[in-house]
Formats: C-alpha cells, structure tokens, sequence
C-alpha cells in the first residue's frame, strides 16, 4: 500500500531522534515532515539535531528542512507522532487537530483529558473507537507515561484473570526518561534519587484509565487503587518497577505466570510492524529483569517480567522492566499511529 505521510513535531529530542530512526524504514509509514523549536527552523535535519543514537542519521531524515511546529509544517502529512515537551504541547498539539491532523502524542499533556483515548494498544486498543466520528477531522491520541506502560501491560491480563484491586510500586527510572535536560551525570554518580517530579501523580492517575471502559460519554476508570514511589538511577535505558499486587481473587505465582505467559492482547491479528510477538516474556533466573541484559527484547518493545512470588502484604510480587524510549515512548506511539491506521482512522490527507 502506499505510505502514509508521518510528521514529526519535536524531532530533534531524544525519543523524536528515535521515531525518525524507526520511521526510516518503516513499511507503513515515511517520514513527511519534520517540526522543532525555532532555533533548529529552517535548518537540515543533520545539522539541526545533536544525534544521540549509536546508528548515522537516516538518509531519509538527514537532509530535510526542519520547519516551526505549526500546521502548514505538516500540511501535507496524514497524521503527526508529537514528542513535545508538555508546556509545548499544550498549545501545538491542539492547533494541529483544529488544523485537520491526526496527532498521536507521547506527551502529558492531554493524556486524562475526557475526549482523548489514553491507549496501549495490547491493553485498551478498542478504546481507539471514541475517535471515529473525528476521523476524518483532526484528533489526538497519546501513550502513556513510560514508567505506566509497562505496568499497564502487567497488569491487564491479571486484572481480566483474578481482578487487580491495588498496587504498591516502587520504580528504578533510567536518566534518558528525564530527556536532553535530565540530571547530570554527576548527580547519579554512587547516587540515586528519590523523586521525579509529577511522576508518581501520573501512574496513580493513568492506570485506571488504561484498565477502565471507553463508553460513549467518555472513559469509565478501572476502580484501581495505585501508590507509586519513583526514583532516578544511573542507568542508561530501561526502567525497573518493583511491584506487590493485591487481586480479587486468589492466585498462585503458577497460576500469575501463566496469565502473563499467555497474553497477547487486543493487537492479535491485525498485523501491527511494531507490536511484539510476545508482549510479556517471563523470565525465571532470580536475578531477572536487569536493564542492560533485558531491555532490548522484543526489539524495545516487550516487557520482560522476573521474580514472581507470594507477598505476604498483598497478593503477589513481581519485577518488571521496560525500554523507556522505545516502549515507553517512541515504539509506543508508533504502535498507537499502526493501530489508528489498521482501524481505518486515518484517512489520507490531500497533498499539500
């Protein structure tokens, strides 16, 4: 099929340089446009980005202009992945829609708003179908918080299983979370801190909407009560939760392992590039998931479970780990835009 036309607003970021490197060879999408900040305007795209990843920039990207986030930027895409930074996006994302664009944002910015699906797609995909009656208008999408992701993922198939009624995590959160601005490297140095602003208030809140109903008048949000301790650690990508769960009903850490083992999701079968074939892999050494050995599976984009036992609190305990930049972020909004174009929500745009 011919290509949809991806805009990028916010490319020269950390998870904008990695949608333009998983859009470069993407077989559903190409890269369309390219949207920052004013100082980067009007500049290729080689020379306007401090390129982080360890691959050259993508012939496909390098040499584009880099225009202003506006809609005559993206004029002639048919839907915009959004890394913006939230105060930006505030502003952008909405003028984007109004201007007839599909927006698929990884910012906060809109992510508990009543008319915006907040989605991962294994988990909630079906939620999508809120926006139909503006698909041929413009609307917005996101993903959720990177430390919520993989959470959501976990607890999906235990809340469909034996029922999730609340959770006590505590986070391990890699630097690249923080982006281009983070703590410096010193800070984390034989050090780790224990708060990440608007974090924990973020996990509390999003979960319910992922596990709830989408329902004509809006989101219904699962009654599940989240308490969320996060902290920053030096390490590079992937973040670590450790999570004790209380369920409904009770279960076994057999009987948890292969509700896991066995999810799939609201994906299966629609032939998404981007979803994992496998989106939990349970892992059971004692000392699994570790960020550097784990958080490439499933190419960034599976969670990868460990440690799953009683807890004499709660029901069951567990570690999960996901790929921040790829799960969490890039990867994830990406899988959001395949699920809206596999739906038949993002009609083509004339060329501008």
């Amino acid at each position: 099929m011919e290509a949809y036309r991806v805009g990028i607003a916010g490319a020269t970021g950390l998870v904008g340089q990695r949608l333009v490197s998983r859009l470069a060879s993407h077989p559903w999408f190409r890269i369309g446009a390219l949207g920052a900040s004013a100082r980067s305007a009007g500049k290729p795209y080689h020379q306007a980005v401090r390129w982080l990843l360890d691959t050259p920039v993508p012939a496909a990207a390098a040499s584009l202009q880099v225009g202003a986030c506006t809609p005559a930027t993206f004029s002639g895409c048919d839907l915009v992945l959004s890394a913006l930074d939230t105060e930006v996006a505030r502003e952008v994302e909405p003028a984007l829609a109004r201007a007839g664009l599909a927006v698929v944002s990884n910012s906060s910015a809109f992510r508990m708003a009543e008319d915006v699906p907040l989605v991962v797609p294994e988990v909630n995909g079906s939620h999508v179908a809120a926006i139909a009656g503006r698909s041929r208008s413009g609307y917005i999408v996101t993903n959720p918080n990177c430390s919520v992701t993989g959470l959501a993922l976990v607890l999906a198939p235990l809340h469909a299983a034996f029922g999730v009624e609340r959770a006590v995590v505590a986070t391990l959160q890699s630097v690249s979370g923080a982006g281009l601005d983070g703590p410096r490297a010193l800070d984390l140095i034989d050090n780790a801190v224990p708060f990440i602003g608007g974090e924990e208030e973020k996990m509390e809140a999003e979960i319910g909407k992922l596990l709830g109903r989408a329902t004509s008048a809006g989101f219904t949000p699962a009654s599940v009560v989240l308490a969320a301790h996060c902290h920053r650690v030096g390490v590079l990508e992937g973040h670590l939760e450790a999570a004790s769960i209380g369920l409904s009903r009770p279960a076994s850490p057999e009987a948890v392992v292969e509700a896991l083992r066995g999810f799939r999701g609201e994906t299966e079968g629609l032939g998404l590039p981007s979803a994992p074939a496998v989106p939990l892999v349970v892992r059971e050494e004692r000392d699994r998931p570790q960020p550097r050995l784990d958080r490439d599976e499933g190419d960034g984009m599976s969670v990868v479970v460990g440690r799953v036992r009683r807890c004499p609190v709660l029901t069951i305990r567990l570690v999960l780990l996901s790929h921040n930049m790829v799960r969490g972020a890039a990867g994830g909004a990406l899988l959001n835009a395949e699920l809206l174009a596999a739906k038949g929500l993002l009609p083509r745009r004339p060329a501008a």
